[in-house]
């Protein structure tokens, strides 16, 4: 029997879990609810306890697996330090040597858990076949993970891959959640989305299908009604594409990826979105046809644990 590896991905509501062969082939995964009480202190008890009951199902001891990944909602350091996990509670943590402590010094890795989504996409995902991708997550927020050489670049400060933050826009007058203003995650997320069309549908007369919405327009009704041809949500698209093509250039011409994967909620357009995208992207990628190409990704809410359970393979 090869050696097993475990993929942990530590959610606000919940900790989804998978153990693997390190070959990537998921054999099981299973959830168990995240208890924040008293700043989150059981999180890692819970994920040890419900590791050993699943390995015990299996018939598999400890001895049989390489080792675990974590994916957190928050910066992670190079060296394991978690300073804040504000959907957690944690703070001053370092949650891959305590996990590692409680499971008989099984080897643990942590890492954000944007980031450890883009390594499982391009493990066995959207990315597959390639090493170098840079991921984008459009989801309530945009997140995004570079992976050069199948590995996560954090940065110095754990702020590599924070593409959501980039700032896109300077007519922007309202403030994002980070402080900022004309951030990618205020017009490119499924908030930023909605928000966009609210404000299109307050400056114009052009009939639509999304005022019947009004105030309660989602980013999921303005897609469908720009694949159906609606011009006030073509035209609210028109505007995500372009600053999407901006950003994806600016990185293009930074790091200069084999990929774009792109994940979250609002890539469920599918291919529409892609299209979009790509039109934009062509824009301000003029210096060279020989560029990143755009995808969409494929492993959905399952790329948290897969990337976790890469992280550990090193």
């Amino acid at each position: 029997m090869g050696k097993k590896c475990i993929g942990v991905d530590v959610g606000g509501t919940s900790v989804k879990l998978g153990l693997f062969e390190v070959t990537g082939e998921l054999l099981k995964k299973w959830e168990i609810p995240t208890r924040k009480e008293e700043q989150g202190k059981y999180i890692v008890w819970d994920i040890a306890d419900s590791i050993r009951q699943v390995l015990g199902q299996e018939g598999i001891s400890l001895k049989d697996v390489e080792g675990a990944g974590m994916g957190v909602p928050g910066p992670v350091m190079p060296d394991g330090y978690v300073e804040v996990c504000v959907n957690l509670g944690w703070r001053d943590r370092y949650p891959a040597r305590e996990l590692s402590d409680v499971l008989e010094g099984l080897p643990v890795r942590c890492g954000n858990d944007a980031n450890v989504a883009a390594l499982g996409e391009m493990w066995q995902g959207g990315g597959k076949g390639h090493t170098d991708i840079v991921m984008i997550t459009l989801g309530t927020g945009v997140g995004g993970g570079v992976i050069i050489d199948e590995k996560i670049i954090t940065g110095k400060h754990g702020l590599g891959g924070e593409v959501g933050h980039i700032h896109v826009r300077d007519e922007e007058k309202e403030h994002c959640n980070c402080g900022g203003v004309g951030c990618l995650e205020q017009v490119a997320s499924a908030t930023g989305i909605a928000r966009e069309a609210r404000r299109k549908m307050a400056a114009c007369d052009t009939p639509s299908a999304l005022r019947e919405a009004g105030d309660q327009v989602t980013a999921k009704d303005v897609l469908d009604a720009a694949k159906a041809g609606d011009a006030l949500a073509l035209e609210v698209m028109e505007v995500v594409g372009h600053y999407l093509g901006v950003a994806l250039a600016s990185l293009a011409l930074t790091v200069d990826p084999e990929m774009f994967v792109i994940g979250g909620g609002v890539s469920k357009a599918g291919q529409y979105l892609i299209e979009v995208i790509n039109r934009h992207y062509g824009k301000y990628m003029t210096i060279s046809e020989n560029r990143a190409t755009i995808g969409l990704a494929k492993l959905g809410n399952d790329a948290g644990i897969y990337g976790a359970a890469r992280l550990v393979l090193g």
